[in-house]
């Protein structure tokens, strides 16, 4: 049996990851919509609580250093909240694009 040019060879690899990429793209896309608005809906709370809590500990264990209780724990508890805004707004642009592909 004759082998295969190695331009052949690279041309067949690459038509492989296409077809992997084409797969996951697809089985993304024939996702029930309970799935899908699961997976969101998991995501945007996820990002929310991250957020909020991140903040809060940072301003508790500020407090806690400089002995200003509760004014540094207030300020990050909205610096994480508004970060978890930001995230969901950055997360709900990305489905938009991914949908629209």
């Amino acid at each position: 049996m004759q082998e295969l040019p190695e331009d052949l060879k690279k041309l067949d690899e690459r038509i492989k990851s296409f077809k992997k990429k084409d797969a996951s793209r697809n089985s993304i896309a024939n996702e029930s919509d309970f799935s899908r608005f699961s997976r969101i809906g998991f995501r945007v709370g996820t990002e929310m609580l991250s957020g909020v809590l991140a903040g809060g500990a940072i301003g508790y264990f500020l407090d806690d250093w400089f002995q200003t209780k509760p004014l540094w724990l207030v300020v990050f508890l909205f610096l994480g909240g508004a970060a978890g805004v930001l995230n969901v707004y950055k997360f709900a642009k990305s489905e938009e694009k991914q949908r629209e592909e």
